[in-house]
């Protein structure tokens, strides 16, 4: 906000003598509701009340829509948020590449989530471990079943991404509230798919026709996703869930691309 404030932030005149009315502050609405007004009571001595104009909302800056992490944006380029901590233990299987579970470890971080990576190749990671934080230390790289409880708490939730081949072993850090483990696989193991039908979420970017297919029957995928999934772009990935299922652009922004480069199915 601006030094000079609008005029319109000065407490209006009242037209009539009386008590004064409840303070309300007038914000814009949530975005799917359309010109909607919502009123919250303000909190402090009952003075006039303060009233923006239309025009003046793009002075203030408050936050909209739902919390969570910044996953992409979706077929109509609006963001794609997915609620990754919870009071409850979230589990996220990613079929695909590193590029992608990268990404998601630093946009974790930005909503201030602790990352710790368990991986058989800490070379891959070790630069984003290095360059993330800005100074400081946001992600961790520790070795495959080194990890032990990491203290995920509501002010310091905690994302443990899983690199350890397409058959993982069983993780050795126990699942906790506001904990959730992403576990990648380079590709979909017919051995290890049992595996993920229990997972939250799970994201598939480009895979065989095979894959697709056995995708299908593990998470009830359409004829139209198994004939689209061998030939999606690098930064497109589908993700699902027991509630349904979405197309999600990755969309990385300068910055993003300048640490991790472009996106790439492949490692």
């Amino acid at each position: 906000m601006s030094n000079s404030a609008p005029s319109a932030y000065a407490p209006r005149r009242a037209a009539s003598r009386g008590p004064a009315p409840e303070p309300r502050v007038v914000v814009a609405g949530r975005p799917d509701r359309g010109n909607e007004l919502r009123h919250i009571p303000a909190c402090g001595p009952q003075l006039e009340k303060h009233i923006l104009e239309p025009e003046e909302f793009g002075a203030l800056a408050l936050p909209v829509g739902d919390d969570g992490v910044v996953i992409g944006t979706d077929q109509g380029s609006r963001p794609a948020v997915l609620g990754m901590f919870k009071p409850k233990a979230v589990d996220i299987a990613l079929i695909g590449g590193a590029y992608l579970a990268q990404l998601l470890a630093l946009r974790a971080t930005a909503t201030g989530a602790r990352v710790v990576v368990e991986t058989a190749r800490p070379q891959l990671w070790a630069p984003l471990a290095q360059n993330a934080g800005g100074g400081q230390q946001v992600i961790a790289v520790v070795p495959v079943r080194r990890v032990g409880n990491l203290g995920a708490t509501a002010a310091s939730p905690v994302l443990l991404l899983r690199d350890a081949g397409a058959r993982p072993p069983r993780s050795s850090a126990p699942k906790t509230p506001w904990m959730t483990t992403l576990t990648l696989v380079p590709f979909l193991d017919p051995a290890y798919a049992g595996h993920l039908i229990t997972s939250d979420y799970v994201a598939i970017q480009q895979v065989s026709p095979q894959e697709a297919e056995l995708g299908a029957r593990l998470f009830r995928l359409s004829p139209q996703d198994v004939a689209a999934l061998p030939s999606l772009l690098p930064e497109l990935a589908l993700w699902t869930a027991r509630h349904g299922r979405q197309y999600v652009f990755s969309a990385p922004t300068r910055d993003e691309t300048g640490l991790l480069g472009a996106p790439r199915r492949m490692d």
